[in-house]
């Protein structure tokens, strides 16, 4: 997987079952199942070629899953919040400190975060399938959510799989802007709180830079999931005010 592709798929394999799919995230890869038939189409078109020179990988059992409805991916650099740097914007920290009305809580409304994550965006990679799998990790304790409560309806949320001190981020959500921003804030407080060291973001963008992320070559971010420790601490689960995140943003 080290010498595979920076910007494109590492290997293709149907399993998403949950051992797959944990095993995966041991390995630093992820999965993006094809939207549709289109997609699943498009993935044989594109890189067959690479498959039959086995540049890309068929991994597993296929028959009768067909392999090109699900790619993993595992980009060169990986976009990575070390714990301690993850932070609220000065802005944001100033509106919780002011009053804003939010809470935050871990593990309360699983399933539900992942769907508000899924809800209409397009591609739809949050199957079905993916998300069963998912939410028999979480019933394991490897799958966990950070929820955003404003006057107890659900506002933001982020969900990933815990690898030792690395929390792969999979997905966040937000119904009030910087709503997502608290729950990834949030994840990394409680995250240390548990001797986590590392959000892992998958994907880069401005958000995750804004957050304080950083980008890690895939190598090196491999090699942190390897030498990881065991699940052992656990993460708080307590229903917390989301401005005592607010106290150390105003000095960044």
């Amino acid at each position: 997987m080290l010498g595979a592709a920076a910007d494109g798929p590492v290997a293709f394999s149907a399993d998403l079952s949950p051992a797959g799919l944990l095993a995966a995230y041991r390995a630093g890869v992820y999965p993006f199942p094809a939207s549709d038939e289109y997609t699943r189409a498009l993935n044989e078109v594109v890189f067959a070629d690479q498959v039959q020179e086995g540049r890309i990988p068929l991994v597993g059992e296929q028959e009768p899953a067909d392999p090109f409805a699900v790619s993993w991916w595992s980009p060169d650099p990986r976009p990575v919040l070390p714990v301690p740097a993850a932070h609220l914007s000065r802005s944001l920290a100033r509106r919780l400190r002011n009053g804003l009305p939010w809470s935050t809580s871990l593990d309360q409304g699983f399933e539900r975060v992942v769907r508000e994550c899924r809800g209409d965006r397009v591609p739809l990679w949050l199957t079905e399938e993916l998300i069963a799998s998912l939410v028999r990790l979480h019933e394991l304790g490897h799958a966990h959510s950070v929820e955003v409560w404003e006057e107890g309806d659900l506002i933001g949320g982020v969900f990933g799989l815990r690898i030792g001190s690395v929390f792969s981020m999979d997905s966040m959500f937000f119904q009030r802007p910087g709503a997502s921003k608290v729950a990834v804030s949030d994840l990394a407080a409680r995250f240390a709180q548990a001797g986590g060291e590392l959000l892992d973001a998958q994907r880069d963008s401005p958000h995750v830079r804004d957050l304080g992320g950083i980008l890690m070559p895939r190598a090196q971010y491999v090699r942190r999931l390897r030498r990881t420790v065991p699940d052992s601490l656990p993460m708080p689960t307590a229903t917390l005010p989301a401005r005592r995140l607010a106290r150390t943003a105003g000095s960044r």
